[in-house]
């Protein structure tokens, strides 16, 4: 009989989100295909698991799934780790699972951390239908193009994305999605300085722009609203004024918010109403 490939789930952060499962996976197999040997080294010294490591990762994964796959049709049992969360979800994974599936060897999840649903399940936007898009493409005009062929779906998008690109990603989701769309963005997920930023893409533009970013991050905006707002600029700028309860620049900022638009380009069409 043929071994089993067991598709293991580590922490995406803290170590104690290791399950009971895992650890006890990882003791009992033959081979771990790690991702990082070393970064992973670290995972099993901490939990005392002395297996054997060998490394799978994206540049080896296709010639390395042809040994792994010969070792499991002799009975070994191998379990896959990436360096954080799931295997096979932007992390490698996919060939050897694949090519596992094709040539009759049996595959198992051990299940647990996942970035992505970690992100969502703190978020505060629709969880009952979304779409992973994987990480943003790094050059601008395949990030613009994805981003405006999905910008108009009607469910949560969300995407992976890395701190030295948020603000470029955010500029062009601003352009293209509309400054007052919301958007979540969890950054060290599960770590010491986890952070969940809840607010329009213009709000966390200026956020992000006033700090330096680190840490993983991910990326999850709000489906695309279905009707308009129901004031223009200029009818609200005009009630708030009649209203007589806020001052010029409380009125301005009140409705650079609420329309998603930079303060400058609301004072400047407020300039009429004030003469």
């Amino acid at each position: 009989m043929s071994g089993l490939l067991y598709v293991v789930a580590t922490p995406i952060g803290n170590l104690e989100d290791m399950t009971y499962r895992a650890v006890r996976i990882l003791a009992e197999v033959d081979l771990i295909a790690a991702e990082d040997t070393r970064h992973s080294r670290r995972l099993l010294d901490h939990y005392g698991i002395k297996t054997r490591l060998i490394s799978c990762h994206e540049h080896n994964e296709k010639e390395r799934s042809i040994e792994l796959i010969q070792r499991l049709q002799t009975g070994e049992n191998v379990a896959l780790i990436s360096d954080a969360g799931t295997p096979a979800i932007a992390d490698p994974g996919y060939r050897l699972v694949r090519a596992c599936r094709l040539a009759g060897v049996e595959v198992a999840c051990v299940p647990g951390c996942n970035a992505l649903i970690a992100g969502l399940s703190i978020s505060g936007l629709p969880t009952d239908n979304f779409r992973f898009a994987g990480f943003l493409p790094s050059k601008k005009t395949a990030r613009q193009k994805l981003i405006s062929d999905l910008c108009s779906v009607d469910h949560t998008l969300v995407f992976y994305e890395t701190p030295h690109r948020l603000l470029a990603a955010l500029e062009d989701l601003c352009h293209i999605c509309g400054a007052g769309r919301e958007v979540a963005i969890g950054r060290e997920l599960t770590k010491k300085h986890e952070e969940l930023f809840f607010g329009t893409l213009l709000e966390a533009s200026e956020y992000f722009a006033q700090k330096t970013v680190k840490g993983e991050l991910v990326l999850m905006l709000a489906a695309a609203a279905n009707e308009a707002p129901i004031e223009t600029i200029e009818a609200a700028l005009q009630r708030l004024h009649a209203e007589g309860e806020l001052t010029w620049k409380e009125i301005v900022k009140r409705v650079a918010k609420e329309h998603g638009l930079p303060g400058s380009e609301v004072y400047a069409r407020s300039l009429p109403f004030r003469s």
